[in-house]
């Protein structure tokens, strides 16, 4: 039997009890830091070149601008979490915040190459506080049931918008103030929350204090920053070098160990027989594909317009405006679509309409045309995305006791970030090798750049496919918990 929650409207919250005002500040604090840190891992994208030039980094070292966030972002996230769950999550959003604050303020007055990646990679590592530490704060303001739903959904996607409008923004503010104006408006931003989050935001902490599993910690936040370093590397340097093939053997032994160390923890970082429930396990294996597949199509498809058809910064935020406004309204549409035809359903239709339209980039050329094929078929994939976000986190999320919905909403909080981070890496190192494979063989700049491209999108679309039938058949099966039909 296929596993689908009721026909409700769940996230839109239109059938939930009403939210207070202090709880719709809440919900807007917690959810525009969640937005700055999503605008930071794309609103340098577009501006890298220009960048470049500024501070006097090669192209080989432009690769670290986005590699120095994504190692602490990724790295440090669950440990993070039990910080926060130690030490009061109110208290360690708040440090959070702080320090990614001040980071940017770095990266927007750095002087020399140093000195950005420092401020970036504190960035990142704010931002691997932030975000759990935001929602755990986040399901413990707003109940289980129709209120936490919408929260929930109101903050994956504007997880996932803020990468797209980061591009937007990081086209124009580039091309109007200056690349160190994407910098400072995450500074301008991050105050801002600063100001006013501590006067709404309660302490919160679990009743009995957890102790801290390092083993756990250490093996995880190593075998993260091993897979996000060799990956990125391998964007750059293909798959041969021998510091990539040694971190990346680095970080799937350290998982692997990861693994086994949390089998056997009495207190552990990720609970093993929750991710043996179906929805659990199904849901995240969801939610970080499409989160790591799409954002691999805005910056390949940046790449594409920038690179391949020469378009500026400007005319390519433009492009991804579109795609902000489609997203905008696939956001607003999900709660219906649940509702009218349940999780199961939606999240399935979300991934094949991810998939359809990220393989129709193939069809991507050197002439104008490109552009308005990029246009179209990203919004529209786009749309399938934010479907499938909003009713994977109902779904990883449901059936299950109060007592452990903070460990189920770390796993969604896991599988975004992750997904976030590891994505462009592995796909853009895909596509490198294709580009310098077709250049090796004689073709011009413009087509191996191309060729390359159009690989990365078709690993792209497959893998997407791929999940969405693993995901049909891992959840057709009788629902664990309440909302059985």
């Amino acid at each position: 039997m296929a596993i689908d929650s009721p026909p409700r409207t769940t996230p839109s919250g239109a059938a939930a009890p009403g939210m207070s005002a202090r709880d719709k500040l809440v919900l807007l604090v917690l959810c525009a830091a969640q937005f700055i840190v999503a605008l930071d891992f794309s609103i340098l994208n577009v501006a890298l070149p220009v960048l470049g030039d500024d501070l006097g980094m090669g192209q080989a070292d432009l690769q670290w601008a986005v590699t120095a966030f994504a190692l602490p972002s990724g790295g440090f996230l669950l440990l993070s979490g039990r910080i926060a769950d130690l030490y009061g999550r109110r208290r360690v959003f708040l440090a959070g915040l702080a320090l990614f604050t001040a980071a940017s303020v770095l990266a927007t007055l750095a002087w020399a190459p140093a000195a950005f990646l420092a401020g970036r990679a504190l960035q990142g590592l704010g931002a691997a506080v932030i975000v759990p530490t935001g929602m755990s704060l986040l399901t413990t303001t707003f109940a289980e049931g129709p209120q936490r739903e919408r929260a929930l959904g109101v903050s994956s996607t504007l997880l996932s918008l803020g990468f797209t409008i980061g591009m937007v923004l990081g086209g124009v503010m580039t091309d109007t103030l200056g690349w160190r104006s994407t910098m400072g408006l995450l500074a301008l931003a991050g105050l801002g929350i600063l100001v006013v989050a501590p006067g709404l935001l309660t302490e919160s902490r679990p009743p009995q204090r957890p102790r801290v599993d390092i083993p756990g910690a250490v093996t995880v936040t190593g075998g993260l920053l091993a897979l996000i370093y060799g990956l990125s590397t391998a964007a750059q340097q293909g798959f041969g070098g021998a510091d990539v093939l040694v971190a990346l053997v680095l970080g799937a032994a350290l998982l692997v160990a990861f693994v086994v160390v949390e089998s056997r923890a009495a207190e552990p970082l990720i609970s093993l027989p929750m991710l043996r429930r179906r929805t659990v396990a199904w849901g995240n294996l969801a939610g970080l594909v499409t989160f790591a597949m799409m954002t691999t199509v805005v910056f390949l498809l940046t790449l594409y317009l920038q690179e391949v058809l020469e378009l500026s910064a400007f005319r390519t935020g433009l492009v991804f405006g579109v795609q902000g406004i489609f997203a905008v309204a696939a956001g607003m549409t999900a709660p219906r679509v649940i509702a009218r035809f349940g999780t199961r359903t939606t999240l399935l239709a979300g991934l094949a309409v991810q998939a359809v339209f990220s393989a129709a980039l193939l069809a991507l050329g050197q002439d104008a045309s490109g552009a308005w094929l990029a246009l179209v078929a990203a919004s529209i994939a786009c749309v399938g995305h934010l479907w499938a976000i909003v009713a994977y986190g109902v779904t990883a999320t449901s059936g299950l006791p109060d007592t452990e919905q903070g460990l189920a909403t770390g796993l969604v909080t896991s599988s975004q970030q992750i997904g976030l981070t590891i994505g462009i890496p592995l796909l853009s190192a895909v596509s490198s090798a294709r580009t310098a494979a077709l250049s090796e063989g004689g073709s011009d700049f413009a087509s191996a750049t191309l060729g390359g491209i159009r690989l990365g999108l078709g690993v792209d679309a497959a893998v997407v496919a791929a999940v969405a039938v693993l995901v049909a058949v891992g959840l057709r099966t009788r629902r664990e918990g309440r909302g059985a039909r």
